[in-house]
């Protein structure tokens, strides 16, 4: 069996081979420290990217423990500010799928997770999603009341205990994008799982952990259990998942349309 798995980009994405091998590059430097494992990278074409392919196995309890811990280690590795792209990437902007995803320079980058969310993360996606049909004219307001509370900074929180004031996140950490992998025969470091398909940023810790669970990701409560141990989440998070959430249902809204666009308005409504 072929050792390299090939992915294709489209020429009209925003993304770019270039983009995720930079976003797994550095993700992986927190592997060392026991942080979460993402694919070699063997090669970056025009329109592909050759990377290591992984083999996967079925979730288990004792995997999802040990992808916890790791996940907790790769956001402790930290990002200079919210919004910064992976470490080396000097494009415009990233991508979180086929959308776009907003980077912020050093100078002027927000210094609240409120304001960079709002600015970045909420009103950008609304207008799409409005251009594109996925939300209604008409519910633009409740998205602009929530983008005033944000900044005021009334849902700010901590980062999780042992994580710098910007955590280095995956960004897209949906339950598709995490590969399941059997331990190692030997020694050595295994973190459960392997991460794919980065729109890796610095950001908030509970985005990725909020993500996780918005498609199901199998044994969420082990990852959670685990990952609290080794960094604990500030209190009032399970409150704030619904908001983290928001992001990734705008994006959707934008590109499959208003099913995601109407739970998004939903989500608002209950912040504001």
């Amino acid at each position: 069996m072929s050792t390299t798995f090939t992915k294709s980009f489209r020429s009209d994405s925003p993304g770019s081979p270039s983009l995720e091998a930079a976003g797994l590059r550095w993700l992986a430097e927190a592997e060392n420290q026991g942080g979460v494992s993402t694919p070699a990278i063997f090669g970056i074409g025009h329109l592909q990217l050759d990377m290591e392919r992984i083999e996967t196995v079925p979730a288990s309890r004792t995997a999802a423990l040990a992808f916890g811990r790791a996940l907790a280690v790769t956001h402790a590795a930290g990002a200079p500010h919210f919004g910064a792209p992976p470490a080396g990437w000097r494009g415009q902007g990233g991508s979180i799928g086929l959308a776009p995803l907003p980077f912020t320079e050093a100078s002027g980058a927000p210094l609240t997770w409120g304001h960079f969310y709002a600015r970045h993360r909420v009103q950008p996606y609304v207008r799409w999603a409005i251009q594109r049909g996925g939300l209604s004219e008409r519910s633009a307001g409740v998205f602009e009341d929530l983008a005033e509370r944000l900044v005021a900074g009334d849902f700010d929180a901590p980062q999780p205990a042992g994580v710098p004031a910007v955590a280095r996140i995956h960004g897209d950490l949906w339950s598709g994008n995490v590969m399941w992998t059997a331990p190692p025969h030997g020694p050595g470091h295994w973190s459960g799982a392997t991460i794919i398909d980065p729109a890796a940023h610095g950001g908030h810790a509970e985005t990725d952990l909020a993500m996780l669970g918005l498609f199901g990701v199998p044994h969420l409560a082990a990852i959670l259990d685990a990952y609290n141990e080794r960094c604990p989440i500030a209190p009032g998070w399970r409150a704030r998942v619904a908001l983290h959430r928001l992001h990734p249902l705008l994006v959707h809204a934008m590109l499959f349309g208003p099913t995601y666009g109407r739970e998004a308005v939903a989500i608002a409504r209950q912040y504001v």
